[in-house]
């Protein structure tokens, strides 16, 4: 079996969202219900933490003093030197019912990122796409719990997760327009084993799911929707993974202690920690937003 090693030991309430700059060599992470921004330097080991003061659902690679973040109010840019925050846009300026949740950039830049119901009300959120010229698009409506985002390596296919409905779906996308069409469902997740949260894609091409309420992240063939392989995560709710280190062959989890109760906490101290492990493969680059400075 393959051993995770304890990275980060947050006690997060909700650790998300992780993407790697390769440029700078660290790790970047949320907080979503803590409110904070994390970068992690693994050459120190120090994980620093950036208050923002309201819930902040993804963060994407930028420029060295920049990175792109979708919090509650919509997609900011974010001065990691100073804490300034400059609105870009606010799709959902209209309601305050609804957050950001997961997030991420596509190979040309574009940054994505979808919305849920703060109350658990079906159907409430969607899927936005953050062009390069600053614009907004929506890209999905009716979504129940905006999720895992990723795309094969020959960047024409996109992979999509609403968590309720247990299902991986995938669409066909064109990466000189950021068009997507085509929507097929892939494969769902065994019952009993959680729901999906975050995903990412491998340089194989193959799916990494992480099961929330599941204890595990699994990798599927997007070809033939079926199992490769799952490797055990000792906390109950793992959200998201993606790969990053020096050779793109480390995977980071997030996990989080939201609502678990007492008596889980103790068989599981580490929830809302950051784990990393070496699966064996290789993964994509985190790919940073491109669009206006």
């Amino acid at each position: 079996m393959t051993e995770v090693e304890l990275v980060i030991d947050a006690k997060a309430r909700l650790a998300e969202g992780p993407s790697w700059d390769a440029e700078e060599k660290r790790l970047y992470w949320v907080d979503i219900e803590g409110y904070k921004l994390h970068i992690y330097d693994p050459s120190s080991g120090r994980d620093t933490v950036h208050e923002v003061g309201q819930h902040i659902g993804a963060v994407v690679p930028y420029d060295r003093d920049r990175v792109m973040v979708a919090l509650k109010s919509g997609f900011h840019r974010y001065d990691l030197a100073s804490g300034k925050l400059t609105l870009l846009h606010n799709p959902e300026s209209h309601r305050d019912d609804n957050r950001f949740n997961d997030g991420k950039c596509d190979p040309n830049g574009r940054f994505w990122a979808g919305t849920m119901s703060l109350t658990d009300k079906k159907n409430q959120g969607a899927l936005y796409c953050l062009m390069n010229d600053g614009q907004i698009k929506t890209v999905l409506t009716e979504v129940s719990l905006s999720n895992g985002l990723g795309f094969s390596p020959d960047h024409k296919k996109m992979y999509y997760i609403d968590t309720p409905t247990g299902r991986i779906d995938q669409f066909d996308f064109d990466l000189d327009t950021g068009e997507i069409s085509n929507r097929v469902t892939l494969f769902s997740l065994p019952e009993g084993t959680g729901f999906p949260d975050g995903l990412t894609v491998d340089a194989e091409g193959m799916i990494w799911v992480a099961h929330y309420g599941g204890s595990q992240v699994s990798r599927w063939d997007p070809n033939t929707g079926s199992l490769i392989q799952h490797i055990e995560v000792p906390a109950s709710n793992v959200t998201s993974c993606c790969f990053g280190g020096e050779e793109l062959d480390e995977l980071y989890i997030t996990t989080a202690r939201n609502g678990l109760k007492e008596e889980q906490l103790l068989k599981t101290p580490h929830a809302g920690g950051v784990f990393r492990v070496k699966p064996g493969v290789k993964g994509q680059p985190t790919y940073r937003y491109k669009g206006i400075k």
